[in-house]
């Protein structure tokens, strides 16, 4: 069965947006593994607003960006791009049906109420964060709305010269 892999940049008081929406303060300096983490995945499930902002920067990908299955969570939009596959309504079988097709793992890059929903659901199996050493104040905290207590083993972890701490997690399951 596929994975889905929560990855995700965060500041080190939880954020993954700054108060005005930004994600500015996110290295992009060196690697991080994300090359590494590409080679895992072979799609990837995003809401409304990451797949709108991913759009707006269709072009400007990071070399190494890989071509992915793009899934969109939302029940506002009424189309998507050619090849993408627009999720609505039940999505919890939706989603257990695409994590037991044949593939690699799939990422679930964002958003926040997706990550949030999908974990109230009990279908994340791994979280992986990359915590910047910046301590922003205020913005969208990456855990909204939780309905459980979620206890976490952790797997790896990563130091940059940086400051950067890459911490990964997969997720109890009973």
């Amino acid at each position: 069965m596929r994975k889905i892999v929560v990855q995700i940049a965060v500041s080190l008081d939880g954020f993954i947006e700054d108060a005005t929406g930004q994600f500015d303060w996110c290295f992009a300096d060196q690697d991080y593994g994300m090359s590494e983490f590409f080679k895992r995945i072979d799609s990837t499930f995003m809401g409304r607003k990451s797949y709108e902002l991913a759009a707006s920067m269709a072009g400007e990908m990071p070399p190494g960006f890989p071509k992915l299955n793009e899934y969109v969570f939302s029940n506002t939009l009424d189309k998507v791009k050619e090849g993408t596959i627009l999720i609505k309504g039940d999505i919890k079988k939706q989603v257990e049906e695409i994590k037991n097709e044949k593939g690699k793992d799939i990422w679930l890059f964002g958003g926040a109420d997706l990550i949030s929903s999908l974990m109230n659901l009990g279908l994340v199996d791994e979280i992986m964060v990359a915590v910047h050493p910046v301590i922003l104040g205020g913005g969208k905290p990456l855990f909204n709305d939780i309905q459980e207590r979620t206890w976490l083993t952790l797997t790896d972890h990563k130091t940059y010269s940086s400051g950067l701490v890459f911490l990964t997690y997969t997720i109890n399951k009973e």
